[in-house]
Formats: C-alpha cells, structure tokens, sequence
C-alpha cells in the first residue's frame, strides 16, 4: 500500500495553505451585491459555475435542483412581468408566497441583524425613516436584477421532503463561491417568492415542479454606493461550542 506521503494526490504543505486562501477568499468575499454592470457573461462561464457547483453534496446523490438561466429578452420580459406585479395595488390579495421563507413572528437576535442591515443599506442610499415611496422603489430592484445580466431561477420537484432543501442550499452556495472564483458577484433572492405563480407560467413550469428562489449574476458596479455595504458576522465563539 502506497502512504500518503508517497500517494500521486497527496497535496504538499505550501499547496495545501495556497488552495485554502484560494477557497477562504472566494467565500469571505462573497457578498449581496444590488447593483451590477451591464457587462454579457459568456455562456461558457455560466455553464462552467452551475457544472462546478453540480458537485455539491446531496442526501443519496438526489441532486434535487434545477435550474433556468435567463438572459436577453428572457430575462427583461420576465423583469416587466414583475415590476407589473409588484406595482399592482392588490398585490398582496393576488400574490402569495407558496412557502414561508421568513418566521411568522420575528425574535431577538434575528430582527435585530433584520434591522441593522436595513438601515446600514438605506443609510448608504439616503433614505431616511418613513420614506415609503423610495423603499418600494430600491425594493423594486430585485424585479430588475438589480441591472445584472443573468437571472437564475430555481425549482424542486414536489415530491422532495426538507432534507433536499438542504441540500439545495448547499447547491446555491456552490453556484455564489464558484462566481466569485471567476470575478463575478451574486445575490441571492427571496423578494420572488411571492411571485412564484407567474413566475411559473414565465418558465412554464410543470406542476410537479416547485419554485425555491431566485438569483442575479453579473459583475458588480463598484461605483454604486450600495455595494458599499458590508454585513457583520457573529465571532466562531458566539454560534460554535467546542467539546473535548
């Protein structure tokens, strides 16, 4: 039997701590970004981050996700659809969420982070306390892409229990570290959920298929002041125990 020392995929030392920057900077940097650059992605690119992110772990290889990549006139006519829905002022009467992707009631330290990144990000854009008109207007950019040139759109089969929304979170942070390793920045989006019905027809899904959320990707306007916003972390010590 050949050691490891010895084994062809033993991985030396220096190279060991360069992948580990490698991997460290392309999840310490990824970030929400709400405004991109207008710039195409190449096809190949795209393809190359959802094979790469293909490899994320999942309960007996299920593989539960699936995925549409819109861009072009795909993307823009499913953007005015939903600005469409978002204006509507029976909105909330005809537009539902299919699932509750945020608690019915809402708890410390949770609302507090809620909060602090809802006022760090209006700060940034100067919008103040009780300005309604411009909070539904930077909300809106979610229906935009925020200006990105590449929407993703994620669905489960029905029949798959929670186990596989697991993984398929695991699945979408695969797709954000494998963009961020190409130069290319994301958000991930729940404002769509509530859309999920037209968003539906949009991508004529099957009935067996569920919508999950959805995602922009492109290359971040460096120059727009949102993207000056840099979240806070609770310490490893907080939110991990340690048991010898």
């Amino acid at each position: 039997m050949t050691s490891s020392a010895n084994s062809a995929d033993a991985v030396h030392p220096a190279h060991a701590a360069s992948s580990a920057d490698i991997v460290d900077a392309a999840l310490t940097t990824r970030r929400s970004v709400r405004a991109f650059l207008p710039t195409p992605v190449p096809r190949a690119d795209l393809e190359a981050i959802l094979e790469a992110a293909s490899r994320a772990p999942s309960g007996t290889n299920t593989q539960p996700w699936k995925v549409y990549v819109l861009t072009g006139e795909a993307l823009a006519r499913l953007s005015r659809e939903l600005l469409g829905a978002y204006d509507d002022p029976q909105r909330d009467t005809l537009y539902r969420e299919e699932y509750p992707y945020y608690p019915q009631q809402w708890l410390s330290p949770f609302i507090d982070r809620r909060r602090k990144i809802g006022w760090d990000m209006y700060g940034l854009l100067g919008i103040g306390k009780g300005d309604k008109a411009r909070m539904h207007e930077q909300h809106a950019r979610n229906f935009r892409f925020f200006g990105a040139p590449v929407g993703l759109m994620f669905t489960i089969d029905r029949s798959l229990e929670r186990g596989s929304w697991l993984d398929y979170g695991m699945f979408l942070q695969a797709i954000m570290t494998a963009a961020r390793g190409r130069g290319l920045d994301t958000c991930p989006q729940a404002a769509f959920i509530q859309f999920h019905r037209l968003i539906a027809a949009h991508l004529g899904l099957p009935d067996n298929e569920q919508f999950v959320c959805g995602m922009s990707l492109g290359f971040a306007d460096e120059s727009a002041p949102v993207n000056a916003l840099r979240t806070e972390r609770e310490p490893v010590g907080q939110f991990a125990r340690f048991l010898d």
